[in-house]
């Protein structure tokens, strides 16, 4: 059985603010706003850590959670929520009831949290990712070369396994500084 929650702290998080909105057992409800500017979002810590809530739930809303986790990390327990999970139901929505519905399943215990993984492997995950893209990147732009010298009827690969090798590099210098390709 899941230990109950007596004070919790719903953020709904936008671009430029967000809305936070400590709901406790007792009904009581404290709501502000916030800029996400991070000399903002230290104010934002400091008001969650004088409120002594039992945690912060926050909807995984794009790249915006990340600098309120930043800021919260090793200082309170962050319960990310997945948006589809705890939608609220169709009518009137504004920030402010998105941000009290989102205490409310958090004081209930009604969300799954989403994993959020350690720094150092969060760290690694976006210099993977970023190795990947910028691999990415370079097979495109060695495969726009390869289409310019086909287009103009140089058939490098026909003689050369690898056009970017140490040959192939010094065939395509000779080519950019104007070589006739018989005298490279």
């Amino acid at each position: 059985m899941m230990e109950q929650r007596n004070k919790v702290c719903g953020v709904d998080v936008h671009k430029k603010f967000l809305i936070a909105t400590i709901l406790s057992r007792d009904g009581t409800k404290i709501q502000k706003r916030y800029s996400t500017d991070i000399d903002h979002l230290f104010n934002f810590r400091d008001w969650i850590l004088e409120n002594n809530r039992d945690c912060v739930a926050i909807e995984s809303t794009g790249v915006y959670w990340y600098p309120v986790n930043a800021v919260l990390e090793n200082k309170v327990e962050l319960i990310l929520a997945n948006a589809h999970q705890i939608k609220h139901t169709p009518g009137r929505k504004t920030d402010s009831i998105d941000s009290e519905w989102i205490a409310e399943v958090a004081i209930n215990n009604l969300i799954d949290p989403s994993r959020i993984f350690p720094k150092e492997e969060r760290d690694l995950r976006r210099l993977t990712r970023t190795r990947e893209s910028l691999v990415k990147i370079r097979s495109q732009f060695k495969n726009q070369v390869h289409q310019g010298l086909e287009s103009c009827s140089i058939k490098l690969s026909s003689v050369l396994s690898d056009n970017f090798g140490k040959s192939g590099r010094h065939i395509l210098n000779g080519l950019i500084n104007g070589k006739d390709i018989d005298h490279i």
